[in-house]
């Protein structure tokens, strides 16, 4: 498939004419490796999953990283964690060269701590999920956003059917080292059907006979290796007793969709899960375009024990983005009611209401809803 530019590249770019090392991480196949080898094309290229290939550089990594023509691309550096203190000597050792180690990881945690470690101040340190809305003007719920599943929509379901095998396969196995995969499969399942609730670790624990612990344990990996996303709720002195559990979303719609069993816009648009995967792909966009401009993820909801519930709160620096999102592409005034409620709790920030919709075959836009809060189709409100 032809290269299709990532918000990433600037940031990137700049990176490595500042810092010796940087390093992305995200999930596997997100375009991690294609997106450096296209931005430094003269660097040399390891990838590190070769078992023989590690155990000879374990050997003697002194000598390896020699012999090592730079820059380099040491791609899935997670399964090489003892080089980070060999790369941090040669760092110190002629610190003004920059870009020479470019990092990709495919399991946050293990990189993270291997950072932490050896190399703060020296790496500068991204984070890759597939391709958003804004670099493909494009989006399809079923199809999702993983580079290759984009590509050959045709094969969709073989895709995704080995990716997950693939997954379990070298992730889960390498981090936890779960023996009881079939079990672990069932949990991906239900944790599907959780896909945009609240997260209730019982829940998922009890109809598969394992531990809150393990269940844990398991969103741990899923969370590290960027195939969900935790969102927190917004806490702020609004005077209400509020839920204090995060909300659970898988990363990429189409994945989420392929393990609920949706295998056409029919059975999509029938399903009760439907509102859920239009939620899930907002907050997943949102998440995109901070990263992509280089920002932390700052992503939340709102629900107070009243029943008071709004989908996203998203800081904008001194003020707040309230953001409600419907699956429909016709929207009332009553789905503005949340907002303005919310809004009237916040007395020390500047507050700004939007609700979020799909787009109208008739293309009618409609952007004021009503006093204080505007309208926008999912395409202008992720475009912006």
């Amino acid at each position: 498939m032809r290269y299709i530019k990532r918000g990433l590249e600037k940031e990137i770019v700049n990176a490595a004419r500042h810092f010796p090392a940087l390093a992305v991480t995200g999930p596997r196949r997100a375009g991690k490796t294609c997106l450096l080898r296209h931005l430094f094309p003269k660097a040399n290229y390891v990838l590190l999953e070769d078992t023989d290939l590690v155990g000879r550089i374990q050997s003697d990594p002194h000598g390896y990283l020699d012999d090592l023509e730079r820059p380099v691309i040491l791609d899935e550096i997670q399964n090489a964690p003892f080089l980070f203190p060999y790369i941090r000597t040669r760092i110190d050792q002629k610190p003004k060269r920059k870009g020479e180690w470019l990092l990709t990881g495919s399991q946050e945690a293990p990189l993270m701590q291997g950072v932490t470690e050896s190399m703060s101040g020296r790496i500068a340190l991204f984070q890759l999920l597939p391709f958003s809305y804004r670099e493909r003007k494009q989006w399809d719920l079923l199809r999702g956003s993983f580079p290759e599943a984009v590509a050959n929509p045709s094969i969709r379901n073989t895709w995704f059917r080995s990716y997950i095998q693939t997954y379990l396969e070298r992730d889960v196995r390498q981090i936890l080292a779960v023996r009881d995969l079939p079990t672990f499969r069932r949990f991906l399942t239900l944790l599907a059907t959780k896909h945009g609730q609240v997260l209730n670790k019982t829940a998922l624990a009890s109809p598969l006979g394992l531990s809150v612990p393990t269940v844990t344990q398991w969103l741990n990996v899923l969370e590290m290796t960027s195939q969900i996303l935790i969102v927190p709720p917004f806490y702020e002195n609004f005077k209400k007793r509020l839920i204090k559990s995060p909300k659970i979303y898988w990363t990429d719609s189409g994945l989420v969709g392929f393990i609920l069993g949706i295998e056409n816009t029919r059975l999509l648009k029938r399903s009760p899960f439907y509102g859920a995967l239009f939620e899930g792909f907002v907050a997943s966009e949102v998440v995109k375009n901070q990263l992509a401009q280089g920002r932390p993820k700052e992503l939340y909801y709102f629900r107070d024990e009243q029943g008071l519930e709004v989908d996203f709160v998203i800081p904008e620096g001194e003020a707040l983005h309230l953001v409600e999102v419907k699956a429909s592409s016709t929207v009332s005034p009553a789905a503005a009611k949340p907002l303005l409620k919310l809004a009237k709790s916040i007395r020390k920030r500047k507050v700004r209401c939007t609700v979020v919709h799909r787009k109208s075959k008739a293309g009618t836009p409609m952007h004021a809803l009503t006093p204080g809060v505007r309208a926008f189709t999912v395409e202008e409100f992720l475009g912006t």
